[in-house]
């Protein structure tokens, strides 16, 4: 079998990561590994070793240690039985990066991080819409959002920096309407693909 191809997707909470992903596995044929969606997953799983630890986390907005992480993203790419990934959500802090490149790295080659580049007014709008919606997602609430927010700027950013030192990551504008983002979306991956 072939080394599992991947891409990091990040970006702020509601910057519209997981639409993208949707659009990206349609087009393009990824699996999409949102590293919050195996996280609540694992969490409701009846006498999961792991629950009660992640849903305490989740709720304090922090990020849930990173073995659990890495344990959980490389289980679903060997269950998958496919070559591309999408990692939606991960690494988001300094620890995601180096339990990854101590776990997983040498077995996989990363092609980029996708990074959605939005301002954080727009983001948190857009997160209480979707929890007013009803998302069911137990972070969708202002004081949720706002430690979220504190840690994408405290952890997750300079997770992007690191990467844009090495040449790895591809910005795409955010702000726009879904289409025209994917339009965007599509020429990077159209390149990688070519």
């Amino acid at each position: 079998m072939s080394v599992p191809k991947v891409v990091f997707v990040l970006g702020p909470p509601g910057a519209g990561k997981g639409t993208q992903c949707q659009k990206i596995v349609e087009k393009y044929g990824y699996v999409h590994l949102s590293a919050g969606d195996l996280l609540r997953e694992e969490r409701a799983k009846p006498g999961s070793q792991f629950g009660e630890l992640i849903e305490n986390y989740i709720r304090e907005g922090k990020i849930v240690p990173v073995e659990i992480t890495c344990s959980l993203l490389e289980k679903a790419m060997e269950s998958s039985g496919k070559e591309k990934f999408l990692i939606d959500g991960f690494p988001r802090s300094q620890n995601n990066l180096d339990g990854w490149n101590n776990t997983v790295a040498k077995r996989v080659k990363l092609l980029f991080v996708l990074y959605f580049d939005c301002p954080l007014e727009t983001c948190t709008e857009r997160c209480l819409a979707r929890g007013a919606a009803g998302s069911g997602r137990s972070d969708d609430n202002v004081e949720s959002l706002n430690k979220r927010v504190q840690t994408f700027l405290s952890e997750t950013d300079p997770i992007i920096q690191h990467y844009k030192k090495l040449n790895l990551v591809e910005t795409v504008d955010a702000t726009k309407p879904a289409e025209q983002v994917f339009q965007s979306v599509s020429d990077i991956f159209d390149k990688i693909e070519a």
